[in-house]
């Protein structure tokens, strides 16, 4: 069943584009992730262009966002005094990313920083999580005389003008959300991922936020990023597909549900190495896809 995705210009595979949105959905209710660091991947093997892919997968955390940010509503799970600071810095970093954007789609490079951006990134916290998963799994050992980590880091203990975030626990500078806001702004206009596969880690070990309320604040500042972001890409680069992006949605609300399910089955320490299997699989295809010579060298784009 071909459909016609009048941005992207190219048919494809509706129902195959479902069952992507589904794998997706799955993976984000078994690990508790947005999905989109593997939906644009996934996009772009498939050949959808990287800009489309990038502005589509966006689209659909937005709307995957809304059922977690009530789901941490009624447990109370929110600091919206951080969340709000994190989503200033989204705001201006979603701006300043769709300026940075242009500037790489006008000189013809925004593919190959794309898909190198996504090899550092997905090689990195791949790396980090099968670390964590193998010490937690007892399969590698670390330094018994190593010591503690602090609560929070120390360049973020230094900067000035503390506020308190009640809700988190917290006494810091709000400088330093407001610069974590920004970075993932910026990176979910360049690379269409919610972000909270790194938010989640930065909140926990660079802020020092308590544990019950890092999830439902991450989700809320993405579910605003990403919403600004989505009008950012419709107005400037005008790449969203909103075809594309109601099959990923209707294929990722099924598939989460099932995920859901299956995390009470399966061991935590083991979902999360399955995961880092999976992150550094695509990352290594990504890397092979910009190093292998294509069969055609050149291409020919009708403007």
């Amino acid at each position: 069943m071909d459909i016609y995705l009048p941005i992207a210009g190219m048919s494809v595979n509706a129902l195959l584009i479902v069952a992507l949105g589904g794998l997706v959905g799955l993976l984000s209710g078994m690990f508790g992730v947005g999905g989109g660091f593997l939906t644009t991947p996934l996009l772009m093997f498939y050949g959808i262009p990287p800009t489309v892919a990038v502005a589509s997968a966006t689209t659909q955390i937005t709307g995957a966002s809304v059922s977690g940010v009530y789901a941490h509503l009624r447990r109370d799970g929110v600091d919206f005094k951080m969340g709000g600071v994190m989503i200033a810095g989204g705001s201006v970093g979603s701006i300043a990313g769709a300026g940075l954007f242009r500037l790489l789609q006008s000189s013809g490079q925004i593919d190959l920083v794309i898909g190198t951006l996504y090899v550092i990134l997905l090689g990195g916290i791949g790396g980090l999580m099968l670390k964590d998963a193998l010490v937690a799994l007892g399969w590698i050992k670390l330094d018994s005389d190593a010591q503690p980590r602090p609560r929070h880091n120390r360049w973020v203990a230094g900067l000035p003008g503390r506020w308190r975030f009640y809700s988190s626990g917290l006494y810091v500078s709000p400088l330093a959300p407001l610069i974590l806001g920004f970075v993932a702004g910026v990176m979910t206009v360049l690379l269409g991922i919610g972000g909270g596969f790194i938010l989640i880690p930065a909140m926990i070990y660079l802020l020092g936020m308590a544990a019950r309320v890092v999830v439902g604040t991450s989700l809320v500042m993405i579910l605003a990023v990403s919403a600004v972001t989505t009008m950012v890409h419709a107005m400037t680069t005008q790449a969203v597909d909103i075809v594309l992006a109601g099959l990923l949605l209707l294929g990722g609300v099924v598939g989460a549900q099932y995920g859901a399910m299956l995390t009470t089955r399966l061991k935590p320490d083991l979902l999360r190495l399955a995961l880092a299997g999976i992150i550094l699989l695509v990352a290594l295809r990504m890397l092979l896809g910009l190093a292998w010579q294509p069969d055609e060298i050149f291409s020919i784009e009708y403007l």
